[in-house]
């Protein structure tokens, strides 16, 4: 479970809640199932017409995928290749017989094809082709929330227009039979402002920050396969290990530098 990411929701709705608790401690009255299906329907209606009908209903799958801890252990796949840097230097047979103890995928492949005698400049291409793709894909899911982010607001407004609307109409009618006008604009005006207040939390609550945590963890596994392919090809031209250390440091914090043990 990723802390930060439940951690938000929870103190970002708590926060409001006790915003709201400070002004009136009637919540119900921001309550509105209509401005709701206006919001939601809408932005979800949109979304479908601008994706497919597969990546619009992978939105539950990826909206999930926000919540799962998502570790990127950069110094430890750089212990693993310099762990691997003397095995190289001594033999591609003694690389591929420890090839079964490398659990990242993306790196075992690139030290598949180093055994099987690529050339140094087709294993570079195949794996940046590799994280390109892999990229375009998973950026896709951010696209869609972040759609939803940018329609959410939108429908809020149209959900007050709506409600202007019925609001204006129903004051004459209800002025005739010798109501308070002003007591019911009032009323009628909250209404109608409440579809742009579910409209603005769901978009800068919900689907915009979850976009830029998907756009984050995409950067982050693109620098990690990036320090990878760096690594492998040090493999293949059997540089020493504390080369090997040195230049793969660099993708990493200062103060999170490995030196020789």
């Amino acid at each position: 479970m990723d802390i930060a990411s439940l951690l938000g929701i929870i103190s970002g709705v708590g926060l409001i809640l006790l915003g709201i608790f400070q002004l009136t401690p009637n919540f119900m009255i921001f309550a509105s199932l209509p401005s709701l299906l206006i919001v939601a329907g809408g932005s979800f209606a949109a979304t479908l017409l601008s994706f497919s009908f597969q990546q619009v209903f992978g939105l539950v799958r990826s909206s999930l995928a926000v919540f799962k801890k998502n570790e990127v252990k950069m110094a430890q796949q750089l212990e693993d290749i310099v762990e691997l840097a003397p095995k190289a230097r001594k033999s591609m047979q003694e690389l591929e017989n420890a090839l079964s103890k490398v659990n990242n995928p993306f790196l075992r492949d690139g030290l598949q094809m180093v055994i099987e005698g690529y050339p140094l400049s087709e294993i570079r291409v195949i794996m940046e082709t590799r994280i390109e793709n892999r990229s375009f894909r998973e950026q896709a899911d951010a696209n869609v929330l972040r759609t939803m982010g940018k329609y959410s607001p939108a429908f809020g407004m149209i959900g007050t227009l709506i409600g202007l609307v019925v609001m204006l109409f129903g004051m004459s009618e209800i002025a005739g039979g010798g109501e308070d006008p002003m007591s019911v604009l009032g009323k009628g005006m909250g209404a109608a402002l409440i579809t742009t207040f579910y409209g603005t939390i769901l978009a800068n609550l919900i689907f915009n920050p979850m976009a830029v945590k998907f756009e984050n963890r995409i950067d982050q596994q693109n620098i990690l396969q990036t320090m990878l392919i760096e690594g492998v090809l040090l493999l293949q031209a059997r540089k020493h290990p504390i080369i090997v250390r040195e230049k793969l440091n660099s993708f990493l914090r200062p103060r999170e530098w490995k030196t020789p043990e």
